[in-house]
């Protein structure tokens, strides 16, 4: 019989916190920006430059060990982690090893067979390296110091993750938290929030963890889902041919879907921490925990058990909305706006969705204002504009922002609802088209649809439906 096995995951996540400056310098942190326009002479490395703490980094590693239940330590301290490489200007990275801010915390996770809860073992502030940037054409590499020095908090999970739907589920959760704490926006595309996944594999029923291997800053969640199902396999056809598995750093290749080895895993000792001279500790007091406390907002569980008490909305709608805070605070402002739940919930669960879908766009994208979605629910509501072009104007509410109010009366799109002017144009239709007619009077009901169609057209789209249906019975059936 072929041996069962189990894959055993821990996760670093690597979080760009949304300071406008860096940790130790005032340059900023806006994504983008020309190469090495960023920088100073802390970020560079300059000789002689001496670093001093962003204190809102602080607050913000504070809020999310607060938020995933870790210990604080109230007095802690930066280390150096000394290694060369281009894109670390100083040869060493501050960061912490001895004394991390947080400790031993842990989040809840839904798997398929319930509640699960995810360890923390800690999170530690530091700072990011810079970027390089391989020049097939020119056959170098360039360097870009605008990220070096951007804060990150690093969240390091304990092995109790079993395959890659927990992961997965494990990143939603923190994703969510941070975005909810306004710690970080979390965008992976843009690098803001990266996963090393270590994995190993042993034998169902064993207690020895098997060697493990780490697989750096992938990107997605769909890459991370891939990676982990590769690097199970590839581990197990080893041990079933009798090999070792080599501790060593590897790469995914999301494009040929499968990793490669870059380096043997170094330990703690190879990096020569010490502690920063630079840097004097952080000593944090139970005042500055309780203010930070006093400030965190309603997390994602929370809002979600208040929805469901204060909004006529289904439990589906409350979940996905809550389930990023950028449209749950759409959700709220505008529903503040028009007083009407359950028509915002819709316009955000059906169109929106829609768009970004087919915009590749994350919720986290969209840029049109509560009070356009607003104005457009109580257009819609009050029968100005039927709901074909509702549908219409709302796209360009989505893309461009538009004010809906200005933008129907400037393309004439309001409801016509002048029932003489509608009969009229109706009982041209009915005239012109004798054959639907005499369908529906000898019982093709359906027929009704055609005629309604051609009503529409010839009112551009902007009569009610309703309103033709009745006229169309009364004159068909007169």
């Amino acid at each position: 019989m072929s041996k069962q096995y189990e894959t055993v995951i821990g996760l670093e996540v690597h979080v760009e916190l949304a300071t406008k400056t860096k940790i130790f310098c005032a340059c900023s942190t806006a994504f983008g920006g020309a190469p090495n326009t960023h920088t100073c002479p802390v970020c560079t490395g300059m000789p002689g430059s001496l670093p001093v703490l962003n204190r809102q980094v602080v607050e913000y590693a504070l809020a999310v060990g607060l938020a995933t239940n870790c210990q604080i330590n109230q007095y802690c301290k930066f280390d150096r982690k000394n290694y060369f490489y281009p894109d670390n200007p100083q040869n060493y990275q501050i960061s912490q090893l001895y004394l991390p801010i947080c400790h031993d915390g842990g989040v809840e996770i839904e798997t398929a067979s319930g509640k699960k809860t995810i360890g923390i073992h800690e999170i530690h502030m530091e700072e990011d390296a810079g970027k390089l940037i391989h020049d097939e054409w020119e056959d170098c590499s360039l360097v870009d110091y605008n990220r070096s020095g951007v804060p990150l908090i690093e969240i390091v999970s304990e092995p109790d993750m079993r395959s890659a739907e927990e992961v997965i589920a494990y990143l939603e959760k923190l994703r969510q938290t941070i975005q909810y704490l306004g710690a970080s926006d979390c965008k992976l595309q843009e690098g803001s929030m990266r996963a090393d996944v270590n994995l190993s594999v042993r034998e169902v029923g064993s207690e020895k963890f098997g060697t493990r291997t780490e697989m750096k800053n992938i990107n997605s969640f769909k890459a991370i889902a891939h990676a982990i199902e590769g690097e199970r396999a590839r581990q197990i056809e080893l041990l079933e041919a009798g090999r070792k598995v080599i501790q060593e750093t590897r790469r995914w290749d999301d494009n040929k879907e499968s990793s490669f080895a870059m380096r043997s895993k170094e330990d703690a000792q190879d990096y020569r921490y010490f502690p920063d001279p630079d840097l004097t500790p952080v000593i944090i007091s139970d005042e500055w925990i309780a203010e930070v406390k006093a400030r965190q907002p309603e997390l994602r569980s929370e809002k979600l058990a208040r929805y469901k008490k204060e909004f006529d909305i289904p439990d589906y709608d409350a979940d996905i909305i809550t389930g990023s805070k950028k449209l749950a605070d759409l959700f709220e402002a505008a529903t503040a706006i028009c007083k009407k739940p359950k028509k915002v919930s819709n316009w955000l669960m059906v169109e929106t969705l829609r768009l970004l879908k087919e915009n590749s766009m994350e919720p986290e994208d969209i840029t049109f204002a509560p009070e356009n979605l607003a104005k457009l629910v109580d257009l819609a509501d009050a029968g100005t504009v039927n709901s074909s072009v509702a549908k219409e104007v709302f796209e360009h509410v989505f893309k461009e922002n538009v004010d809906p109010e200005a933008y129907i009366e400037e393309h004439g799109l309001k409801t016509v609802n002048d029932e003489g002017a509608l009969r009229e144009v109706i009982e041209k239709i009915v005239a012109e088209n004798p054959q639907s007619v005499e369908d529906y009077r000898g019982g093709k009901k359906k027929a009704i649809g055609f005629l309604v169609g051609q009503t529409m057209k010839a009112m551009k789209g902007k009569a009610d439906p309703g309103s033709v249906n009745k006229i169309l019975k009364e004159i068909l059936e007169g």
